[in-house]
């Protein structure tokens, strides 16, 4: 399936209820993110998913998602399904990504920096094992008629996600990575993802990976895919930056990106209050442009993403320009997600009509 003009979709995740899960724990490698006893937690998952799905119909979004309702994390979930990898074993390991790092002492999230701190070890030589997310988009693409996105980690930011222990180079741990992610993409084109999402924001933590070797690695990811693949780079989470400014080095990781083996890349664009001029450097691929500020709960007017996409199609055409979310929506209140989704797709309807 071709993307098709001002496609509008969040980037991944939406709404996840505190009924089904415990916010805070998000990084940990145990159960105890979930709330729902054993018996349940399935058809806890489903519904959380089911939910999702309805209200990106109900907003009249054109691509979807099932908020990532049924994974713990939009990384390290992923670690289940690769072999190599010990994740009973746990190392602390100070964390690298200044960004990420911000201002905790201001968050109110010491238990999240915390887990994240613990990192499963790399003990052996890393290979696909099985699929993890393919019973997810399986249940998307029986729920809605509509096109679906499906959402996969980078390798460059797996790597940041564990322990090395057997490789003892950051570069070949990432090809490494990105060899085994490849198995997991492929079961996904083949289950009937529209659109495979890589989730990359360690091109913009890690600059250097990114120059160095980060094509390198998204080429080994999208090895005999066909569907179309975006990569997203951000800021990350809003809700452990609750400030961004625009940064001197994302206008050279899109060029990176532009460079690289994928039909489009997800940007965050939004909260850090990046200007049209940032656009000129996406070369001639697909935009999925972040036009919902995750760090505010007042939801953004429809009027206010349409004078941001007209601005936006200045540089990008509509048939490359997509509005979606900045990312990270998982931790919003369900009234304010739906009322930020509302307004994009409303949004989008008024720059259509308007030609």
């Amino acid at each position: 399936m071709p993307l098709q003009p001002l496609m509008t979709q969040i980037v991944g995740s939406y709404t996840k209820p505190h009924w089904l899960t415990r916010h805070q724990r998000m990084r940990a490698m145990d159960d105890s993110w979930w709330r729902p006893e054993a018996e349940v937690l399935q058809e806890a998952k489903e519904d959380a998913a089911r939910l999702a799905i309805y209200e990106q119909e109900r907003a009249g979004l054109d691509l979807l998602t099932d908020g990532e309702a049924q994974r713990p994390s939009y990384d390290r979930f992923f670690l289940s399904g690769l072999k190599g990898i010990d994740t009973a074993r746990l190392e602390t390991v100070d964390q690298m990504r200044s960004i990420e790092g911000a201002r905790r002492s201001e968050t109110g999230n010491e238990e999240f920096f915390a887990l994240s701190r613990l990192k499963p070890v790399v003990a052996g030589e890393i290979g696909w094992s099985h699929p993890v997310s393919v019973g997810a988009l399986r249940f998307l693409r029986a729920t809605t008629t509509k096109p679906v996105k499906a959402t996969v980690i980078g390798p460059l930011t797996l790597a940041t996600q564990v322990a090395d222990r057997f490789y003892g180079d950051a570069e070949v741990l990432a090809l490494a990575l990105a060899r085994a992610l490849n198995g997991e993409v492929r079961a996904l084109e083949e289950a009937g993802a529209d659109v495979i999402q890589i989730d990359e924001p360690s091109f913009h933590f890690d600059v250097s990976a990114a120059r160095t070797y980060g094509v390198a690695a998204l080429a080994q990811v999208v090895e005999g895919v066909t569907v179309p693949v975006i990569v997203h780079v951000c800021y990350g989470y809003a809700l452990v930056v609750r400030e961004k400014s625009a940064s001197p080095t994302y206008p050279e990781l899109l060029e990176v990106l532009s460079d690289a083996p994928i039909s489009g890349m997800s940007i965050e664009y939004e909260q850090p209050g990046h200007g049209p001029d940032l656009l000129r450097h996406c070369g001639d691929k697909h935009v999925v442009l972040g036009l919902l500020n995750l760090g505010t709960e007042e939801a953004e007017t429809a009027d206010h993403v349409a004078r941001r996409l007209d601005a936006a199609m200045r540089f990008v055409p509509a048939e490359r320009l997509h509005p979606a979310s900045d990312c990270g929506m998982w931790y919003l209140p369900r009234s304010v997600a739906y009322a930020k989704i509302l307004a994009l797709s409303a949004g989008a309807r008024l720059v259509r009509a308007d030609g």
